[in-house]
């Protein structure tokens, strides 16, 4: 699941607008089996359009499952289209659907936030592209941003191998009857293309920090540039010390951020990392156009991953999570192209000299909101000392609130 393996077809699509398209029309092809797992599945719009493809392939004789994170579930997959799915003949399953507030414990934040979905083991989805329209974000007109990939080859196996891990899991736990086996037989896949990439997931048990540990090598090798466009970044040290590292040595390093408020407190907690970045010559382009939801990263134009972890001790510390890191020149070159184009047409540079000279009131706020979020993390027992330890940016003397 962590190599590299050569022989693969990557194909990037840009929102919901090119991965819908290409999703309906494998669903509609399907002839066996199709797999989806998907932190949200709205009933909106583009949710009942998949769901209807989805019962249309059950009721021609195809095996569809479903796999719904239970807090995404309680709050877009309606009790209505839950039902359709299931009387279509859609095996649907909720990962950790216990979520009212009176039960609360901190392991209930380790969500399924993963977007998969594999069709007769022939084609595969991996991305950040929630089941939902792009255009239902309240709020905003232009379409929220976001990436997936299309694969083929190889890289298939560990996609399969996961998928079928987790719903036996689920399954297992829900007393549920299953012919999914908790340890499935590798089934080897043709190669299809001639890009080489590797599929990582971050679960609580073996690949805790697998893609943690795949952005350092990458940020550690870098020698000319460094892109990453995230919609939630608040790294641990280690992280925020290989970005300082690397723009020390002369790379040039870019963070493509959001700039709207979607989540209020992480927003702010997230700004009190700025003034360090910044001071170590990291630019930070604040997105401003529309909802950022993107997860992706290009190093040197040689490197680049596409997948559901953010850059924040959710992702990186409790999550389930899914990427696609792929070594192509063609890719890469692909993907900084596109987030070129949204940084000279949607974005605002955050001036270091500017940036240290805001308001007493910014500052207080910002470091308010990142005590508060790294207390809840310590109460939460996330992340430790390795998280935290020597986290605490260092503020010039203009930063003190």
């Amino acid at each position: 699941m962590n190599r590299y393996t050569a022989g693969n077809s990557i194909t990037l699509l840009r929102n919901g607008a090119e991965y819908f398209p290409v999703l309906l029309e494998a669903i509609a092809l399907a002839e066996r089996e199709i797999w989806l797992e998907t932190y949200i599945f709205a009933d909106d719009d583009t949710g009942r359009v998949v769901a209807d493809a989805l019962i249309r392939a059950a009721q021609r004789g195809v095996t569809v499952r479903v796999l719904v994170d239970g807090w995404g579930a309680r709050h877009y997959l309606t009790p209505a289209l839950a039902r359709r799915l299931i009387d279509g003949g859609v095996d649907l399953l909720k990962y950790r659907p216990e979520v009212m507030p009176w039960h609360f414990r901190s392991h209930r934040l380790r969500r399924l936030h993963r977007k998969l979905c594999h069709v007769d083991g022939r084609v595969a989805f991996v991305g950040g592209i929630n089941v939902i329209d792009d255009m239902n974000t309240p709020g905003h007109t232009p379409p929220r941003v976001d990436f997936a990939v299309c694969v083929r080859g190889p890289l298939l196996v560990p996609i399969i191998q996961t998928m079928q891990r987790v719903w036996a899991i689920v399954a297992i736990t829900q007393l549920r009857n299953s012919d999914v086996p908790l340890f499935p037989d590798e089934e080897p896949a043709e190669s299809f293309g001639t890009q080489v990439a590797k599929f990582t997931i971050r679960d609580n048990l073996r690949h805790r920090r697998d893609i943690e540990r795949a952005y350092l090598a990458a940020l550690r090798t870098a020698r000319r540039e460094v892109v990453i466009a995230t919609a939630y970044f608040f790294p641990g040290v280690r992280f925020r010390r290989t970005l300082v590292r690397a723009a020390a040595r002369g790379v040039r390093v870019t963070l493509l951020l959001q700039a709207r408020v979607e989540f209020r407190l992480l927003h702010h907690a997230s700004r009190a990392l700025y003034g360090q970045l910044l001071a170590a010559g990291v630019a930070i382009q604040e997105y401003h156009r529309s909802f950022l939801h993107a997860k992706v990263a290009v190093v040197d134009d040689q490197w680049a991953t596409v997948g559901s972890s953010n850059i924040d001790p959710y992702s990186f510390l409790m999550a389930r999570e899914a990427n696609v890191f792929v070594r192509d020149p063609v890719f890469a070159s692909g993907l900084r192209e596109e987030l070129a184009k949204m940084i000279e047409s949607g974005s605002r540079a955050v001036p270091p000299q500017d940036w240290a000279q805001r308001s007493r009131l910014a500052k207080a706020t910002s470091w308010t909101a990142y005590g508060i979020v790294r207390v809840a993390m310590g109460m939460l027992r996330y992340g430790g000392d390795e998280w935290w330890r020597s986290g605490l940016p260092h503020r010039q003397a203009a930063e003190t609130p």
